[in-house]
């Protein structure tokens, strides 16, 4: 009776806890947290395509209305930076870097000046702001920014205290909901965000990849990004066409990242005695040089690149310098300090060298156009299974799984080669020094 007594009563006491909101309310807020991420992240993808749209129909309402960008492009790269400065310090740029740089933070306070839901707005907004403007940027990596922002809020609410975990978790979930890439999203957190696999994180990881992802699909179903592709590699021109692209790619991948690195470090320096004034002059020269490319080429450098590279997945040669005036135009919107990704910009560079390179081989535009993505992308972020697992899912191109892998690991050896750096995490390092500066000088206020 004893030992029947005992076990009653220990069944009982894991009915009361199991039962209690105490132990709910962490998973709970977890979930909606996942779930809002994936919500949030269709809307905004809604209304980046929108703003896109709006610019390009401004933009061709009219015979001169060609020229519009040389006012509408510098007003606003200047409006958001400004505010980006002004009212959402650390809003700037990509948001990758922020991400990464708040799991190497252990403050709390550190991390909010980086992940915040005050951040999470003003990095939607003004990155719809930027593509209204015309900028060569992309949503992907400030969904990502966004995410971790929830997820770090929500641990927060529900009393949890796995804060890199749930960056992580965040940032997996931004990717995949943003692409309708899960694989993506989880690789990309193990591969870019945290560099280590960690154990601990997996189950918050794929549970928020796979709650943001019903949320999205629910909302916008099931899709490929760049549609359906089935080309692949079957002759010796076609493995020299990966080849090229590969190496290639990986080569002006490398010399986009370290050209990034080094002059956004010289701005900064060029900065310190005016920050705002400069920074808006800056961020004013590099708005007037991408509507000066802008107009050159036609309006295709507008944007995030998504039809230009989609065309090039579908066969539809990109003209052949495209990719040289894409890079420029994604380089001057990073360098201008405006909130706004790379990622989706990189895919059409890499698709518009990629489809060059095919018509001077003779080979096919498919090919490489996916090929060249996975190469460029690759050398850009040195991250070759994020490069390949992404550009994989983004084209459902199953038939072309060992060109993808080949390009993607010739672009990531190759970028190696001449930048021993990472992009977003050479980045991150100026978020964790301006972090720890800025709680220092808190402190001294203080004292």
């Amino acid at each position: 009776m004893p030992a029947d007594y005992k076990k009653l009563k220990m069944l009982r006491r894991s009915r009361v806890v199991w039962g209690s909101w105490r132990v709910w309310r962490p998973r709970a807020v977890f979930w909606v947290g996942a779930i809002a991420v994936g919500i949030i992240s269709v809307a905004f993808a809604w209304a980046a395509d929108r703003a896109q749209h709006l610019f390009s129909a401004v933009t061709s309402a009219g015979e001169w209305a060609f020229l519009l960008p040389l006012l509408i492009t510098p007003l606003g790269f200047t409006l958001c930076a400004w505010l980006a400065i002004s009212v959402f310090p650390n809003a700037g740029g990509s948001g990758i870097p922020q991400a990464i740089a708040a799991r190497h933070l252990r403050d709390d306070a550190d991390r909010s000046r980086l992940l915040s839901l005050k951040l999470a707005f003003g990095k939607v907004v003004l990155t719809v702001a930027g593509l209204l403007s015309g900028a060569s940027i992309g949503r992907e990596g400030p969904t990502v920014q966004v995410g971790a922002s929830i997820m770090l809020q929500a641990a927060r609410w529900g009393g949890m205290a796995q804060a890199k975990g749930l960056i992580l978790a965040g940032s997996a979930a931004g990717i995949a909901a943003a692409f309708n890439t899960p694989l993506a999203g989880i690789v990309f957190a193990i591969e870019e965000m945290s560099k280590t696999y960690e154990s601990r994180a997996n189950g918050l990881v794929l549970t928020a990849v796979i709650l943001s992802g019903l949320a999205s699909l629910a909302l916008v179903g099931s899709y490929t990004y760049f549609g359906t592709s089935s080309v692949m590699a079957k002759t010796m021109m076609d493995w020299l066409l990966v080849l090229i692209c590969g190496v290639g790619g990986g080569a002006f991948g490398a010399l986009f990242s370290a050209g990034a690195l080094r002059l956004s470090a010289r701005i900064r320096r060029f900065a310190q005695t005016m920050p705002l004034k400069r920074m808006l002059a800056v961020a004013a020269a590099c708005g007037l040089a991408s509507a000066v490319i802008g107009i050159a080429t036609g309006g295709a450098t507008f944007g995030t690149g998504y039809e230009q590279a989609r065309a090039a997945i579908e066969g539809e040669a990109a003209p052949a310098f495209f990719f040289i005036e894409k890079l420029a135009a994604t380089f001057l919107a990073m360098m201008s300090g405006i909130p706004g990704g790379i990622f989706a910009p990189s895919l059409s560079v890499g698709a518009g060298f990629g489809s060059t390179m095919a018509g001077l081989l003779g080979t096919s535009i498919g090919l490489g156009a996916i090929v060249g993505m996975a190469g460029y992308f690759a050398g850009v972020v040195q991250a070759p299974m994020t490069a390949f697992v992404i550009i994989l899912e983004m084209t459902g191109n199953h038939e072309g799984v060992i060109p993808i892998m080949v390009a993607a690991m010739l672009g990531y050896l190759t970028s190696r080669l001449f930048s021993r750096e990472p992009l977003y995490h050479g980045l991150s390092r100026v978020f964790i020094a301006q972090s720890i500066r800025a709680r220092r000088a808190a402190q001294a206020s203080e004292t």
